[in-house]
């Protein structure tokens, strides 16, 4: 056999089958993530200045600032948060805790592993800072419990 024998015919059809089967299905795909582009353009945020009057298909008007839902998902926030900072806070036995990664850093160090000694560090400050974030997060959202008890959690402003 030199390689150069022709193909049968049967081959040759069924080849010709598929790639246009393929090719097909391939315009299909396409015509339809078009249609679909279209219409989610259309359905997109109306341009500034013109949505304050616009009217939603339910014929109420369009949300506001998502208050209510906010107040109503603030104890799960807040549980969230002290669950985090519980985490970070615990000890090097804990998965998540900073002591953990302290210890990881030391052992990379010890064994001369440079990069994994940088890695981990740069891992331990971020780990560091989220402290501070959540921290931060857990004192403005007091202040969001607050307002939602002054406003009847979210229902009125």
């Amino acid at each position: 056999m030199t390689g150069k024998e022709p193909r049968p015919e049967s081959m040759g059809k069924d080849d010709s089958m598929q790639r246009s089967r393929t090719a097909a299905i391939a315009l299909a795909a396409t015509a339809l993530v078009a249609t679909a582009g279209t219409a989610a353009a259309d359905a997109g945020d109306p341009a500034p200045g013109k949505g304050a009057d616009r009217v939603s298909a339910g014929g109420k008007k369009p949300a506001g600032d998502g208050a209510r839902a906010l107040c109503r998902r603030a104890p799960r926030i807040d549980r969230r948060i002290d669950r985090a900072l519980e985490r970070l806070r615990g000890p090097a036995s804990e998965r998540g805790s900073i002591a953990r990664l302290e210890k990881r850093v030391d052992r990379a160090k010890a064994a001369g592993h440079d990069a994994v000694e940088t890695f981990l560090n740069d891992k331990l400050t971020f780990r560091k800072s989220l402290v501070t974030t959540l921290k931060e997060r857990k004192k403005d959202l007091a202040e969001v419990k607050d307002w939602c008890e002054s406003h009847n959690n979210g229902a009125t402003a």
